[in-house]
């Protein structure tokens, strides 16, 4: 079974979703519960250059998302701690794949809206890319999934 659950946040519904399958896992299993977060700094740059502002933004931001899925996982009685990783420049799946490692994660949950054609090709898909770079299972939890939701 599953006992080290690393699970990929960033507020959307389905991030939201995959954690509760996260935390329910955990529960069945005795397991604990890795949050992760990764602040893609390359979001911040726009026509006009970087927006330092915004980045300081993101970072209170990040950690009030982290906090909020730390009080989740106590509340449903599952050990949790969460990360925080910022490295500008590379891929998400790849940082988290490397997380994944680094903590011995036996099992990384994700979630995806489930885009396809343009919409996925336009906005890209993290889920597609933490599938590609993990070096355990991935379980990844569709948007409107009724079984991940609480």
């Amino acid at each position: 079974m599953y006992k080290r659950i690393m699970v990929a946040v960033d507020g959307s519904d389905p991030s939201n979703q995959a954690l509760a399958a996260a935390l329910q896992l955990a529960a069945e299993s005795g397991g604990q519960v890795r949050l992760v977060h990764v602040l893609d700094e390359l979001d911040f740059v726009s026509g006009y250059g970087w927006a330092p502002d915004l980045v300081a933004t993101a970072r209170r931001q990040a950690g009030e998302l982290l906090q909020a899925g730390e009080r989740r996982a106590e509340a449903a009685g599952v050990p949790v701690h969460s990360h925080l990783i910022d490295a500008p420049g590379e891929r998400v799946g790849d940082l988290i794949a490397r997380d994944a490692e680094d903590w011995d994660a036996d099992l990384l949950v994700t979630g995806t809206h489930g885009r396809r054609g343009v919409a996925r090709a336009v906005l890209g898909s993290g889920a597609e890319q933490i599938l590609r770079a993990a070096p355990v299972p991935v379980l990844v939890v569709r948007s409107g999934d009724p079984l991940a939701c609480d």
